[in-house]
């Protein structure tokens, strides 16, 4: 390759790399020049609470608490006395630990008290650091956002470390855990070198087009570089937003004629009396909802009325939110009376709902249907007979459990295929920001294919290459940074 395209490399490759020190329209931090303190540990009685220290003070505040006077040694944990540094009296008897920066969570320097839980010995302490010269209570999110502005972590580390916190369900802690280990912010730092070297390569034939030294193909090697990467990008966008539902949770609708036993399926699937249950028809006239974890996966189970033709004004309303729940959800779980199939409402069901859902299943609509036929504890001892014009099905019985096993594998199966599986496969998109900037990337690299001058073919370049940047937080307004750190708690 021609020795000079390096420096070009070199020059095109600035302010794509991470920095040690975050640059942005504003200061990295509030307040950063302060030490911050906080309880780290969550509120409420505990055996053990960590309440954390970061800045330049930090040292400052371990001596002032605690006898000796010498701090320890850096990061492994000594026994101490903690006292209030103004009385001299007694706190606790705490674990202590110095983490001197860069080397720490935040990239400052750090202390750890590892308190008894108790709420005097919690408060007592706080109000002793409150003490110390230079320390200030930390707000929100503000640890986090300092070993940002550090460069310790991503904004894609950071918003994993975010979704952890919150993780509810097996599948979000897995998918929390591979972003807060860089997955997504690497693949797009792997894209961005792709972008660099594609636009170093453009930039050196505007430079040196005319130059004889400058090897043949440097604009072929560029748009075969490009035309890999929309190939990639396109996959990532054509997830049907997976990642956002595997953080947020899928709409799953519970749906079925009059008395097949929706509620009591919603009841037994979230474990706990969401919706009244009765012999009576039409006992459900509103769309009742609730969070759930369903095999690992997060879902928002919603019941609703029973379709059929309604009978007054309010029994009409929920037929009609049912049908617009229909139409919204993720994956259908459409309820069957399995002794009762003949009826016309059964029939009807099947023919409006059930059918339709399986023929868009399999011509690629992203909504999903499992169809389960519910009091199979009714059936004869022969169990159900033969039907060809039924679709596939599971049976169950909500009032003995029977089936529930292979009912919570086949949402497993059907969750897994509309939020992602986050054990396996590249990483998921879990917000629209993610969502935004990659697109925004996409339409740039078309924008490159469609230039007629070569100036604006690396124009569009470096408009790629930014929305990479700001995805990884490389660029980016205080107010974007403001919305991500708002979901952390204080201390974290």
């Amino acid at each position: 390759m021609w020795p000079g395209l390096w420096s070009l490399v070199a020059r095109a490759a600035r302010g794509t790399r991470r920095p040690c020190m975050r640059q942005s329209s504003g200061p990295p931090a509030p307040g950063s020049g302060a030490t911050i303190f906080a309880l780290s540990s969550g509120q409420g009685r505990c055996g053990i609470a960590v309440i954390r220290t970061s800045g330049p003070a930090s040292g400052q505040a371990l001596r002032s608490l605690t006898a000796p006077r010498d701090l320890p040694q850096a990061r492994r944990a000594c026994l101490r006395l903690l006292s209030d540094p103004r009385s001299g009296e007694p706190l606790d008897r705490a674990l202590v630990l110095w983490f001197p920066g860069p080397q720490s969570f935040t990239g400052e320097d750090c202390a750890e008290f590892h308190v008894h839980g108790g709420p005097a010995v919690v408060s007592g302490v706080l109000q002793a650091l409150g003490t110390v010269p230079g320390l200030r209570p930390a707000e929100a999110g503000e640890f986090t956002r300092r070993a940002f502005a550090h460069g310790k972590l991503s904004l894609t580390e950071v918003e994993g470390l975010a979704d952890l916190i919150h993780a509810e369900t097996e599948a979000q802690r897995r998918q929390a855990l591979r972003q807060l280990d860089g997955e997504l912010g690497h693949l797009c730092r792997s894209w961005a070198d792709t972008l660099t070297k594609a636009l170093a390569h453009v930039e050196a034939y505007i430079d040196f087009g005319e130059d004889d030294n400058l090897e043949e193909g440097v604009l072929e090697q560029a748009d075969s570089q490009v035309r890999k990467l929309e190939v990639a990008l396109g996959a990532h966008l054509r997830d049907a937003r997976r990642g956002q539902r595997l953080r947020s949770g899928a709409h799953v609708v519970v749906a079925g004629p009059p008395n097949a036993g929706k509620s009591s399926l919603v009841n037994l699937l979230s474990r706990k009396p969401v919706s009244i249950v009765s012999p009576e028809p039409g006992t459900t006239r509103d769309v009742l909802e609730t969070p759930v974890d369903l095999a690992g996966f997060p879902a928002l189970l919603s019941d609703t009325a029973g379709l059929r033709d309604a009978v007054g004004p309010v029994e009409q309303e929920g037929v009609r939110r049912a049908r617009e729940r229909l139409e919204q959800a993720d994956l259908i779980l459409a309820v069957l009376d399995a002794s009762d199939l003949a009826s016309p409402s059964s029939c009807n069901f099947l023919d409006m709902v059930v059918n339709p859902a399986g023929a868009w299943t399999c011509n690629g609509n992203s909504q999903r249907l499992l169809l389960v036929l519910n009091k199979s504890d009714l059936l004869p001892l022969r169990g159900l007979d033969p039907s060809p014009d039924l679709p596939p099905h599971l049976l169950l019985s909500c009032l003995t459990g029977e089936g529930l096993d292979g009912l919570l594998e086949a949402l497993r199966k059907e969750l897994a295929a509309v939020c992602g599986d986050p054990s396996t496969g590249p990483p998921l998109l879990t917000r629209a920001r993610h969502q935004h900037h990659l697109q925004g990337c996409l339409d740039a690299l078309s924008h490159y294919k469609q230039a007629k001058d070569v100036s604006l073919a690396a124009e569009a370049l470096r408009v790629a290459r930014g929305h990479l940047a700001h995805l990884i937080g490389g660029g980016g307004t205080e107010e974007i940074l403001d919305i991500i750190f708002r979901d952390f708690c204080v201390g974290k």
